[in-house]
């Protein structure tokens, strides 16, 4: 069965691999073990290119070696980029001080553009019959629409849940089968500490 994937990164990231040493992850071979019956044909991974922070000034030069990692070693594998912004915004205290101040400002991060990147090219891409079956990996539920549209034209959805928390009820109606991530099919499915045949290894501090 021809299969497109679609994977939602910041969501990948915060619901399975933040604070894991997983953080390499060697997509092509995650798929190939979490769908061994299916031609995967296109896996897209849509995410933004972060900025330095001052409490993290190495995060960006990270993900950009993981980025280079996977266009060089994967090449089933298409990033599609959307934004990231920060700035700062003032939110109330919860519980402020008696004379004190009653709000804080702080430093608001957002990524822009991905969940929409997602849901353009999986309706896209089954207009033009690229594929017979999509899955999605993610948990968010803004993603529901477009899988039902997606059957709607005929097509086999999957999803998979990179959280613990138990799958979006809004996306798991509109998939044919469902699958959680693990963390052994994490720890299974690393890239090579160093890319072969070029200059890239994996980041000290993951």
């Amino acid at each position: 069965m021809r299969t497109h994937v679609y994977v939602d990164g910041f969501n990948l990231y915060y619901g399975a691999l933040k604070g894991t040493p997983h953080k390499w992850l060697d997509l092509a071979r995650l798929m190939a073990v979490l769908l061994p019956r299916n031609e995967i044909r296109a896996i897209k991974y849509f995410t933004a290119r972060i900025q330095p922070r001052a409490d993290d000034p190495g995060a960006a030069e990270r993900q950009n070696a993981y980025l280079r990692a996977l266009a060089a070693y994967s090449p089933v594998v298409e990033t599609v980029f959307g934004h990231f912004l920060a700035h700062p915004v003032r939110m109330p205290l919860a519980n402020p001080p008696a004379g004190g101040p009653r709000t804080v400002e702080v430093i608001r991060t957002e990524e822009k553009g991905s969940d929409v990147n997602l849901a353009a090219h999986l309706v896209d891409d089954a207009w033009r019959d690229l594929y017979d079956a999509a899955v999605i990996v993610s948990n968010d539920s803004d993603l529901a629409e477009p899988m039902r549209m997606v059957r709607r034209l005929g097509k086999t959805t999957g999803l998979v849940t990179p959280s613990t928390r138990r799958a979006s009820q809004q996306l798991a109606r509109h998939a044919a089968f469902k699958k959680r991530l693990r963390p052994r099919h994490l720890a299974g499915a690393q890239l090579p500490a160093r890319i072969p045949g070029t200059n890239i290894s994996k980041p000290r501090e993951w």
